[in-house]
């Protein structure tokens, strides 16, 4: 008899770490890998944000806190979002949690019983439907076309709705796309979802910062008659580089944030005090750098587009946001290649050519890949290059 949980035999490893970790024991081994695979920013946590968790730690600001965080923290967050997103919360509609994961893993474990559906739009985040297994839930997959730019459309989501449904994730920009909705897309949704009382939205934005193109960034909440419906997710990681700190934070009915409160009280507790403090500064202290880090994504974005549409056998959308491209490797797949699927592709891709990126079917969606450009310039053009040779030795 195994001592494993049968609820933790329902889930899987995260690909995306199971692909870094191969990179980084190959560059041990000294392989050269160009690591493509982590959703991790490659700029510095900003030093004003440092000197913050500086004088947090000198001034003694080290002990446990409010469980769900400090007051002077979801004052921080209150603001923003009244700022940023023209969206009025109370302290008691706020949540911060060790990181946007540990905000989401609450989210589904106080809220989900046995037998709840979770619409979930593919390609996704690897971690949303095995958390709602791991909560007893049943995650419905809507596969999204790329001629839609991979994005669930509201003939797709009133099909998908059924009596069971509990929640529709929504996550703009995309992990792993880089789609974003406009708000025209978004009131498309929202019609569909003002008919359905009893479902709950999850919108996950932890992206908001980094879009490109002039696209105007609006999140479902601003929805009115949705708000009340509406539990919007954010956090420090992506747009302060601040992965490390594990900061992720929510606002939406109270109800449903008492229960994570619940939930956390009964398992990490308080996110660290340190951090809390650092994401303070974060929130509200400058915020120039983020358009500056986003415009040398962008660069980075058009680099990678246009290398990788140059390449026999691959096509790649222009993303909107986030710092993901999400090429498409159909041709080079079947007997004439002898790549048998994505995944094939991605382990030849990085035991021949040393490029570590995520196959598409890790996101709920054959056929691709997903490259993370949020590495150095000089990185990108060389990957870039073995990535043509690689398929160039396939056809």
């Amino acid at each position: 008899m195994s001592i494993v949980s049968n609820s933790l035999k329902r889930i899987k490893p995260s690909p995306t770490m199971a692909v870094t970790s191969k990179a980084r024991e190959m560059k041990a081994a000294g392989k050269d890998v160009i690591g493509l695979g982590a959703g991790e920013p490659d700029f510095d946590t900003p030093d004003n944000i440092k000197e913050a968790a500086i004088r947090a730690i000198k001034s003694g600001d080290t002990k446990y806190t409010a469980v769900d965080g400090t007051p002077v923290l979801k004052k921080a967050i209150q603001a923003k979002f009244l700022r940023e997103n023209n969206l009025t919360f109370s302290i008691d509609q706020i949540t911060v949690g060790t990181g946007g994961k540990q905000v989401l893993y609450n989210t589904f474990m106080a809220t989900i019983n046995k037998g709840d559906e979770v619409i979930i739009p593919a390609p996704y985040w690897v971690s949303y439907p095995d958390i709602i297994l791991l909560a007893g839930g049943k995650p419905k997959i809507v596969k999204c076309d790329e001629k839609n730019s991979f994005k669930i459309t509201p003939e797709q989501l009133k099909k998908a709705i059924s009596k069971k449904t509990k929640w529709v994730i929504l996550n703009s920009p995309s992990n792993p796309t880089g789609s974003a909705y406009t708000k025209k897309e978004i009131e498309g949704l929202s019609k569909v979802l003002m008919k359905h009382k009893k479902v709950f939205i999850l919108s996950d934005d932890i992206y908001e910062h980094i879009t490109y193109d002039d696209f105007k960034f609006y999140t479902i909440a601003q929805i009115q008659e949705l708000k009340e419906r509406t539990l919007t997710m954010n956090g420090v990681s992506k747009s302060y580089s601040m992965t490390g700190w594990r900061i992720g934070y929510a606002a939406g009915p109270k109800e449903i944030i008492k229960a994570i409160a619940k939930i956390q009280s009964q398992s990490t507790s308080n996110p660290t005090s340190i951090s809390q403090a650092a994401a303070v500064e974060a929130l509200n202290g400058t915020q120039s750098f983020i358009k500056e880090r986003a415009d040398s994504f962008k660069k980075r974005r058009d680099f990678v587009v246009d290398s990788l549409n140059k390449i026999e056998g691959i096509s790649c959308l222009r993303p909107e946001g986030a710092f993901y491209v999400f090429p498409n490797c159909k041709k080079l797949l079947g007997k004439k290649t002898k790549v048998k699927n994505d995944r094939d592709f991605v382990e030849k891709l990085l035991v021949k050519s040393q490029v570590a990126v995520v196959q598409g079917s890790a996101f709920g969606l054959d056929g691709y890949f997903r490259i993370s450009y949020a590495t150095s310039t000089e990185n990108l053009k060389k990957a870039m290059e073995r990535i043509k040779s690689f398929c160039g030795s396939l056809t």
